[in-house]
């Protein structure tokens, strides 16, 4: 079982920012979802992890080593797909595969042929491994980053932001590639799209403003919410009212009508029906608490 453990880690940047504030979290094997919105300080967690930047306080143990004193530790048991990663034009998915694997330490020739292989079977990309990665399309490339990432057979795996700007079939497979690779390892998902975490995540954080605002179970976050959703479609006019009267969770306009979603611990009256929770739902009701 791997273990990585963080403990009050802090970062603020040299424009006075502060990305990260006191952040702790333990996550074991499986998928573990961090979720947030954009400038959250979820890449910052990301490369802090990774060794890219230093914290300014706290700790960062991977299975019983401090990575911030020693980041080789963790960079040798390491895959990372960043939230974009550039190729060399004109090389195929199998020579830079090849490349990457000798950079990572690969060095017999035989076995390094037999993972490249195996990892472009995995993410279906066998059939075109003499193709330029430069030309894949996004989904393709995204899978690409998946097989790079499998490389040397890391005990951890981050991936930040994953399935933007892909179509929901490609989505859809990436999701279920990444679920097969987190049964046995560490896969820490990073991404402001619930859904994704929904689908994948046995484990999840929300952080904003670099601060961590709850972490735990999607089903047990979504449990502790039932019977205190409810929706009602109005007159887009009287949102203002609305949002003066009720504690509003969502908006979705369909046809010239608003359904709103608001929290209330009791029934709101006022034509408001109870509608089950989800985990979107749990995702903005937290952010609400910090306005």
């Amino acid at each position: 079982m791997n273990s990585l453990k963080i403990k009050n880690l802090t970062k603020t940047y040299a424009n006075g920012v502060q990305a990260l504030s006191n952040i702790s979290l333990e996550i074991e094997n499986g998928m573990f979802g961090l979720l947030g919105p954009n400038g959250a300080g979820k890449s910052t967690l990301m490369k802090t992890i990774v060794g890219l930047q230093q914290p300014d306080q706290g700790s960062l143990n991977f299975n019983d080593t401090d990575i911030v004193e020693n980041p080789t530790f963790i960079k040798t048991q390491l895959g990372y797909l960043p939230q974009d990663f550039g190729v060399y034009p004109n090389i195929s998915a199998y020579d830079l595969l090849n490349h990457l694997a000798i950079l990572k330490g690969l060095n017999n020739p035989i076995t390094r042929k037999e993972q490249i292989l195996a990892l472009l079977e995995k993410t279906n990309l066998i059939d075109h491994k003499s193709k330029a990665v430069s030309t894949y399309s996004g989904g393709m490339r995204q899978r690409f980053g998946v097989a790079q990432s499998l490389l040397g057979n890391p005990s951890i795996i981050i991936v930040d932001e994953p399935t933007a700007g892909l179509d929901p079939e490609e989505r859809n497979r990436f999701n279920n590639l990444l679920s097969e690779i987190g049964e046995n390892i560490i896969v820490i998902l990073s991404t402001h799209l619930v859904e994704d975490v929904r689908n994948l995540c046995t484990q999840m954080a929300i952080i904003n403003k670099g601060e961590l605002l709850v972490s735990g179970n999607p089903e047990e976050f979504i449990a502790s919410l039932n019977g205190k959703v409810w929706k009602k479609q109005i007159d887009k006019s009287k949102l203002i009212d609305f949002q003066n009267q009720y504690k509003i969770i969502s908006t979705q306009l369909q046809t010239g009508k608003l359904n709103i979603r608001i929290f209330a611990n009791e029934n709101p009256q006022n034509g408001f029906t109870s509608t089950e929770a989800d985990l979107e739902d749990v995702y903005f009701n937290t952010l609400l608490k910090l306005q």
